[in-house]
Order: C-alpha cells, then structure tokens, then sequence
C-alpha cells in the first residue's frame, strides 16, 4: 500500500514539475497569444497559477528588477513537499 502511494505522489510531482518545466520554456518563445504555441503557454500558465501565484506574493517584497524567479521557487517548493511526504509514508510503514 505504502509502495502505491509513494508512487502516486512522485507521479503527481511530476505532472506538476512538467508544467512548471513547460511554462518556463514556452515564456521565451509565445510571443503571439492566437498562435497555437501561444494557446499552449496560456493553458500551461492557467494549469501553474495557482502554484506560481503564492510563490510570486512571497517574493514580491525583495525587489528583484525584471527577473521572476516564482516558477523557480514552486519548482523547488513541488520537490521539496514530495520529499517530505515520501519520508513521511516511508516512516509510517516501517
């Protein structure tokens, strides 16, 4: 049971990281919202807001010029809460 939940949470991380992943990549490039390449970057930005959102408040009060390293920060807070919820079940099985 535990072995099936481990690998439901790193499957959801990794979703989650992939449009992370996805929506930092296509920034650079959807420059035209009607274009097919910018509908994807608008459906992977509606998919990460609500992660990315948070992110962006809390870093909001260190002035970072033009630079937004919310994506950044969710991509390490994704990483960071799937390993503590593995360590977590890990520690309740045994």
């Amino acid at each position: 049971m535990a072995y099936i939940l481990i690998r439901a949470i790193s499957w959801f991380a990794n979703i989650l990281v992939f449009i992370l992943m996805g929506r930092a990549i296509l920034s650079w490039f959807a420059r035209d919202p009607y274009s097919s390449l910018g509908k994807a970057y608008m459906a992977f930005v509606r998919l990460s807001e609500p992660m990315v959102a948070p992110c962006r408040k809390l870093l909001s009060r260190w002035n970072t010029g033009m630079f937004d390293f919310s994506v950044l920060l969710a991509f390490f807070l994704v990483e960071i809460v799937e390993r503590v919820l593995i360590r977590i079940i890990v520690l309740i099985a045994l």
